[in-house]
């Protein structure tokens, strides 16, 4: 029997909410492929490398960006800066036969361009993974994201960052209905021995 290879699309309802650590997660549960297809600035330290430095399996492949912008803000404004401009058409997932997680760049609505933002490079195949974390104003953060998703159809699960809030994470379970995957709780550090853990408790939940 052939085995089905999925895409799955990590974003965020804010920046710095834990996505590229639920990338790595993810990436090393399924022995996935990664890619971040934008990377804004960090060019020395970027995503790639940190999911890279994180994942022990040693089938996982890690792509290169579609672009590489230098300064850390939103990417249209990075392209501007770097005097390029993100063509949507240029943004093309890397050909793979395994599994592959694409990590996201801040949250669903950051414009790529003008006109284009995050929602834009998420195709209906996609399985997408939003990652909430608590503060004040996520609730409405995670509503509206979950809900724009579902607006196209997607699948869409949710896994938790940071400390336990039980009255906020039982009001998104009630009022989304999405399946969630787990929580990333408020470690200590984060090495390839933890990462290893979270991705055994997640498995089952892809």
């Amino acid at each position: 029997m052939t085995k089905t290879m999925n895409t799955y699309f990590i974003t965020g309802i804010s920046t710095d909410v834990g996505k590229t650590i639920a990338s790595a997660i993810i990436t090393e549960a399924l022995e996935a492929d990664y890619w971040k297809p934008v990377q804004a600035g960090e060019l020395n330290n970027c995503d790639t490398k940190k999911v890279r430095s994180l994942v022990s399996n040693t089938t996982s492949k890690f792509h290169p960006n579609a672009y590489a912008l230098k300064t850390p803000m939103s990417p249209h404004g990075a392209a501007d800066i770097d005097g390029v401009e993100i063509k949507i058409s240029n943004i093309k997932p890397p050909k793979t036969y395994n599994h592959l997680v694409i990590e996201g760049a801040g949250g669903l609505l950051v414009p790529l361009n003008h006109k284009d933002t995050v929602f834009d490079l998420i195709k209906p195949n996609y399985k997408v993974i939003v990652v909430s974390r608590h503060y004040l104003g996520s609730i409405n953060h995670t509503l509206l994201t979950i809900n724009t998703l579902k607006t196209k159809g997607l699948e869409v699960s949710v896994i938790f960052s940071g400390n336990e809030h039980p009255s906020t994470e039982s009001i998104i379970n009630e009022m989304t209905q999405v399946s969630v995957i787990g929580r990333i709780d408020e470690e200590p550090y984060f090495d390839k021995n933890v990462i290893k853990e979270y991705a055994e408790r997640f498995r089952n939940k892809l």
